[in-house]
């Protein structure tokens, strides 16, 4: 059952390769997979038992996919530290700006579920 939702992931990531190579050369092949995952779970409305039990065995093991990138980084300090200004400001500009960002956007929401739970009441 697990071999079926493997396959639906690589499927995917593989169909998303191909319209990266294709059609939007930009884009990251995995990224696309994702959004195609993403786009049949929403047009299904819920992850089948195979897709659920294929994906939590690989949430298990991602912790590993984060060793070598680490370790990249120890190798490469001197690469690091020489563009750490560029680094800090990026981090700091994208905090000003994702920071108010999401704090509109859960306005937003709040008030939208507001209006529906007072449209319910009445």
């Amino acid at each position: 059952m697990m071999l079926k939702g493997l396959t639906w992931l690589v499927l995917l990531q593989i169909l998303g390769s191909l319209v990266s190579e294709l059609l939007l050369p930009a884009l990251p092949g995995s990224v696309i997979g994702l959004l195609l995952l993403f786009a049949y779970l929403l047009l299904r409305g819920q992850v089948s038992e195979p897709l659920s039990q294929a994906s939590s065995i690989l949430l298990q093991y991602l912790p590993l996919l984060f060793v070598v990138p680490a370790a990249g980084i120890m190798l490469a300090s001197d690469a690091l530290l020489a563009d750490l200004p560029a680094i800090l400001t990026a981090l700091c500009l994208s905090l000003l700006v994702t920071l108010p960002l999401c704090g509109w956007m859960m306005q937003r929401r709040a008030t939208r579920v507001e209006q529906r739970e007072e449209g319910h009441h009445e």
